[in-house]
């Protein structure tokens, strides 16, 4: 069994949905990513060590993708009552962000270097230390989006779905190996 495939399998082990081969060289950071995070949205934009500017310019994190040359893509796929159900959209996304802290215990195991990447902000504290030290730097962790990833392409050119259909929501996360 490859490593990409036992990561795989751990995926699915620890819950997730879906999970399958990511290929590093498929992925593309994007400035236009980068300048919706500046815009201050979720309000984390230079208030969280694991987003930006703090995790990087978009240089750094093209040096560091290019550090791997296998990945895993992992997802939460939550149901929904309706579109507009907010309640199980962040019950989703609280599944995922527990499943990620659990499958990057077993990760580090496996892969000690493997590069994790999830969905939004880190949250491991209720309010980050930024800009002093990092409290807890072994379990933090940056998204996707944080690196400069548009989620839907780098599924879409990896072959894992982003839509599961009328009423649900994915969470994407992966993980960068080799």
């Amino acid at each position: 069994m490859t490593l990409t495939e036992q990561i795989i399998q751990l995926a699915k082990e620890t819950g997730f949905e879906e999970a399958g081969a990511l290929d590093p060289k498929t992925i593309v950071l994007r400035e236009e990513v980068r300048a919706m995070c500046a815009e201050g949205k979720c309000n984390a934009y230079g208030r969280n060590w694991t987003c930006p500017p703090a995790c990087g310019d978009l240089e750094h994190c093209r040096e560091v993708v290019a550090r791997y040359s296998e990945g895993v893509l992992f997802q939460t796929v939550g149901q929904l009552e309706d579109s507009l159900d907010y309640e199980s959209m962040m019950e989703a996304g609280s599944t995922h962000k527990e499943r990620v802290a659990a499958f990057a215990d077993k990760l580090r195991q496996i892969c000690p270097k493997a590069l994790l990447l999830g969905a939004g902000g880190c949250r491991v504290c209720e309010k980050c230390s930024y800009p002093e030290p990092c409290r807890f730097p072994d379990k933090a962790f940056s998204s996707m989006e944080a690196y400069g990833m548009v989620v839907s392409d780098v599924c879409k050119d990896n072959q894992i779905p982003y839509y599961h259909g009328q009423n649900t929501i994915a969470y994407v996360g992966c993980c960068l190996l080799g």
